[in-house]
C-alpha cells in the first residue's frame, strides 16, 4: 500500500501537468477556431459593407444622372421651343424683307424715272419747297425754329450740284412727312413767349399752349388774331397735357382751346 501510494502520489504531478497542457491545446483550438470563424465573419461582414456602400454609391450615380437627364429634357423642350419661335419671327422677318424689297424696288425705279426727268423734276421740287416754307409761315408756331431751318436747308440743297435729284426729291418728300406727323402726335418742349421762359404743349396743329415755369401765367395761340393771349382758364389742362406729353402720366382726355373754322357768306 505504501508502494502504491508512493507511486501515485510521484506520478500525479506529471498527469495534472499533462491535464493543463491538454486543456491548453483544446483552449488554444478552439480559440483558434473561433478566430477563425471572427475572420470569417468579418471578412463576410467587410463585404457586405462593401456592397451596401457600393450600392449606395451606385443609387447616388443612378440620381445624380437622373437629375442630369431630366435638366437636359428641360433645356432641349426650351430649345425647342426657342427654335420653334425663331422659326416663326424667321418666316415674318423674310415677308417683311419681300415686302420692304418690293417697295424698294418699287422707290428705285421712281427715283430711276426722276433723275431721267429731271429737267422737269427740278421745277416742281423748287415749287414743293416753296409752298412748304409758305405753310410753316402760316401754320401754328410751334418749333419755329426747328421748322424754319428745315426750310433752309432744303433751300440750300436745291442750289447744289453736288446733290443728286433723287437725294433731293428724297429729302424734300422727308421734310413733308415731318410736317405730316406733327398733325398726329402730342409735344412738350421750351421755349419764350415774349422774355419769359414757357413749357409749350402742342396737340397736333388743334392748339398750342403755354406756361411759364412758376406756373403763374397759362395761355395759348389765337390763331384769328395771330398772337398769344394769356388764359389761366386752362391752367389745370396745361397741367394734366404737358404730363401727358413728357410721359409722366396715360394718355387721358384734356380741355383745349380749339380753333373754330369761320363760315363763308356769300
Amino acid at each position: 500500500m505504501t508502494g502504491t501510494m508512493s507511486r501515485i502520489r510521484t506520478y500525479a504531478p506529471g498527469a495534472a501537468v499533462a491535464a493543463v497542457w491538454l486543456g491548453v491545446a483544446v483552449a488554444q483550438t478552439v480559440n483558434a477556431q473561433t478566430a477563425g470563424q471572427a475572420d470569417k465573419v468579418n471578412t463576410v461582414l467587410g463585404e457586405q459593407v462593401k456592397t451596401e456602400q457600393a450600392a449606395q454609391a451606385s443609387q447616388k450615380r443612378i440620381a445624380a444622372l437622373d437629375e442630369e437627364a431630366s435638366g437636359m429634357l428641360a433645356e432641349y423642350r426650351q430649345a425647342s421651343a426657342e427654335a420653334t419661335g425663331l422659326k416663326d419671327y424667321n418666316d415674318q422677318l423674310a415677308t417683311q424683307v419681300r415686302s420692304q424689297s418690293d417697295e424698294l424696288a418699287t422707290m428705285t425705279r421712281q427715283l430711276g424715272e426722276i433723275e431721267t426727268t429731271s429737267r422737269e423734276a427740278l421745277p416742281m421740287m423748287q415749287k414743293m419747297v416753296w409752298t412748304l416754307g409758305q405753310f410753316v409761315k402760316l401754320d401754328v408756331p410751334f418749333l419755329p425754329d426747328e421748322r424754319a431751318n428745315r426750310i433752309a436747308q432744303l433751300e440750300d440743297m436745291m442750289t447744289r450740284a453736288d446733290v443728286s435729284v433723287s437725294e433731293k426729291y428724297r429729302r424734300i418728300v422727308e421734310a413733308y412727312q415731318i410736317e405730316i406727323e406733327y398733325g398726329r402726335t402730342i409735344e412738350a418742349y421750351q421755349g419764350k413767349v415774349g422774355d419769359k421762359t414757357v413749357d409749350f404743349l402742342r396737340a397736333g396743329r388743334v392748339a398750342l399752349l403755354y406756361q411759364a415755369l412758376d406756373g403763374g401765367e397759362t395761355g395759348y395761340w389765337d390763331a384769328d388774331a395771330k398772337q398769344w393771349k394769356p388764359d389761366n382758364d386752362y391752367d389745370d389742362a396745361i397741367k394734366a397735357g404737358l404730363k401727358v406729353a413728357k410721359k409722366q402720366a396715360a394718355p387721358d382726355f384734356i380741355r383745349l382751346p380749339v380753333h373754330a373754322s369761320k363760315q363763308v357768306t356769300r
